[in-house]
């Protein structure tokens, strides 16, 4: 089921209240509103978030990232004919880095910097679903608290 954050869904998981808080830090860490995302609640649990913007290198093509569960952060431009999504990038490392490390993925993106993320794609745990989700965005949560604790 995808739908957009802002609507209620009917699926009070706490996973899915830990997703949204992420993707809200990280989309106010790239200057932009959480309403450009919606959230797919199957397995693998997943979201886009539109870019507003043309990458180099793909003048003319809309821009988004997308997360999954399994391989975290990618970018992908929206292809003319048929308005698919052809991932060009991955960022790799963790299903849910900190957001400033997302928005610097997305610099590199725009300055075609090609030393920040990977071409191939990197299966960072597996696809489990909402459970063991919250359990991953609660211990990034933890983890978040106690680096601002050390601040």
């Amino acid at each position: 089921m995808t739908a957009s954050l802002d609507i209620p869904t009917g699926h009070p998981h706490p996973a899915l209240t830990a997703l949204r808080a992420y993707l809200a830090d990280v989309t106010t860490a790239l200057g932009i509103g959480l309403e450009s995302c919606t959230v797919d609640h199957d397995t693998p649990v997943s979201a886009y978030v539109a870019l507003d913007e043309h990458l180099p290198g793909y003048p003319g093509h809309d821009t988004a990232l997308l997360w999954d569960e399994v391989r975290g952060w990618s970018a992908a431009i929206e292809t003319h004919r048929s308005r698919e999504l052809v991932v060009i990038r991955h960022l790799g490392g963790s299903v849910v880095p900190p957001p400033e490390q997302v928005a610097r993925f997305v610099a590199a993106l725009r300055a075609d910097d090609h030393r920040v993320g990977t071409i191939e794609p990197a299966d960072l745990r597996p696809a489990s679903g909402l459970d063991d989700l919250d359990t991953v965005l609660r211990d990034r949560h933890a983890g978040h608290v106690r680096a601002h604790e050390r601040r």
